[in-house]
């Protein structure tokens, strides 16, 4: 059982305030974007290290250059961390270099996944973009929904869509993306 004490500032001025259970600058880890199911098609042992990614699936999953990603090995099990470098833009590709291509091969499938600090309140709400890929690496899905699985893809979907879940504080644009609309009550920063 996790013991709630006061701030020994409250107790020397006398004030007495219960105990926070969150605080307001509470960050959450949320997984903001994700390349699912890629088939890698070069590893470079002797090349720095990093993933090239083709840069329509950059754009689509919304990542950037240099930013962290984990790439998971759905061919092996292997998991490793590492940071993005921009491929040609329709090329399709998906290259593992340096070290990395130890664990990581031609031809493996592959999930890119990048994560980001979103407060407690913003994490609520935020629908990160998940890009379903074919065996060419071409863009099948965009998607935000991290547990679904487009039709005809092969996969079931996990667990139970997060749209109701998180529907209190959305709304739909004209182009029927989910986004979060005004609340009446700013976050505390």
């Amino acid at each position: 059982m996790t013991e709630h004490t006061e701030s020994s500032a409250a107790r020397r001025d006398g004030e007495h305030r219960a105990p926070v259970r969150r605080p307001a600058s509470l960050q959450r880890p949320m997984m903001i974007g994700k390349i699912h199911r890629a088939t890698v098609t070069q590893a470079d042992l002797h090349y720095v290290g990093s993933i090239t990614i083709d840069t329509d699936l950059l754009d689509a999953a919304d990542l950037i250059p240099g930013q962290q990603v984990d790439v998971v090995d759905v061919t092996n099990g292997a998991r490793l961390t590492t940071y993005v470098i921009p491929g040609e833009a329709g090329s399709g590709q998906i290259s593992i270099n340096g070290a990395a291509a130890h664990l990581v091969h031609p031809g493996d499938v592959v999930i890119v996944i990048a994560y980001g600090m979103l407060s407690d309140y913003d994490a609520r709400t935020f629908l990160p973009n998940v890009v379903f890929v074919d065996e060419n690496n071409r863009i099948v899905e965009v998607h935000d929904d991290p547990g679904h699985a487009p039709d005809g893809y092969g996969l079931l979907d996990s667990g139970v869509p997060i749209e109701p879940y998180q529907a209190a504080g959305l709304v739909r644009t004209a182009a029927g993306r989910a986004v979060a609309e005004a609340h009446d009550v700013e976050p505390a920063r």
